[in-house]
């Protein structure tokens, strides 16, 4: 990406609890107009690195900055939008009055009625936030975060709770927000929901970047192909094939794992011409993640051994 779309930033940043070790000299760049998703294991330094974002913490080497400035600086922290995981607010106030309340803090910022058709929630406006669900709290806190017309949002695992329906109008929200120029950055443990909305994938474990680049990039880290078909020819005889990792017979189509899936397609059709329902898939991001931090791990252990 073109360096002048960057607006937030980590540089060699290395962060400590006691003995500790949070961040190991992480860089992460956050780029105007893109959804980073942020994955990782618990404890692999993703909310450290918000915090630092946001100004909650400071690092002990290294550089953060915001917007080119200090993250505490409140000119930076203005055109900012935050939903935490965990959010403590005042329980009698009603949806509508914690939005105006947000609003009120930023020099032009979002009307309630406008943060409220974004976030889909005007039928709740009336309502007291302790009488909503966990899920409607969540939407309600996306429209708070909207408020102040951010020009980076910080969503920290926001669809947890929601049914299918409020989290699809809530990733209709988010790439609205992405198409009119807001960079977001999201954690979440929903890695279908990371591979529907980022642009960038950005995997962390023990404080260090692991493997960074689109979704499809990081897919394609892991070779093997699932294949599905209707056919005749016995799963034992597929699996006897020197290409093919794994096949079984699921629910009266064949299944099959390759790393050579054109070359078993090709041969699957020639065994029979009668196969039917022939579908090729490749990994998903959740396989991807799990031989990516698999792969760190052995590494990690590899350089304690020498």
């Amino acid at each position: 990406m073109i360096n002048d779309t960057c607006i937030a930033r980590l540089d060699q940043v290395g962060k400590r609890y006691g003995a500790i070790v949070a961040l190991d000299g992480i860089n992460l760049e956050i780029h105007r107009g893109e959804l980073l998703a942020l994955l990782g294991p618990n404890g692999a330094g993703k909310s450290t690195s918000i915090g630092l974002l946001l100004g909650l913490h400071r690092a002990d080497s290294g550089s953060v900055s915001l917007f080119g400035r200090d993250p505490q600086d409140i000119e930076a922290r203005r055109r900012i939008g935050v939903m935490l995981q965990s959010a403590a607010l005042p329980p009698t106030l009603k949806a509508g009055e914690l939005i105006a309340l947000t609003a009120s803090y930023y020099p032009a910022p979002r009307s309630v009625a406008e943060c409220a058709a974004l976030a889909g929630i005007d039928d709740l406006l009336g309502r007291r936030y302790a009488s909503l669900s966990g899920g409607q709290q969540r939407r309600v806190q996306f429209a708070m975060a909207l408020a102040g017309r951010p020009e980076i949002l910080f969503l920290d695992e926001p669809t947890v709770g929601m049914d299918i329906v409020a989290r699809q109008s809530l990733w209709a929200a988010i790439r609205k927000a992405v198409a009119d120029g807001c960079a977001v950055v999201l954690t979440t443990h929903y890695l279908e929901e990371a591979e529907a909305l980022a642009d960038r994938v950005c995997v962390i474990a023990k404080g260090r970047v692991v493997s960074e680049g689109t979704v499809d990039a990081l897919r394609a880290h892991v070779a093997v192909r699932r294949i599905r078909c209707i056919t005749a020819t016995p799963a034992a005889t597929v699996a006897a094939w020197p290409e093919v990792i794994s096949a079984e017979l699921v629910q009266g189509r064949l299944a099959i794992a390759t790393a050579e899936a054109e070359t078993i397609v090709r041969r699957l059709l020639d065994a029979d011409a009668a196969l039917s329902e022939l579908e090729v898939q490749r990994a998903g991001l959740a396989e991807a993640f799990t031989e990516i931090t698999r792969e760190s791990e052995t590494t990690d252990l590899s350089q304690e051994a020498a």
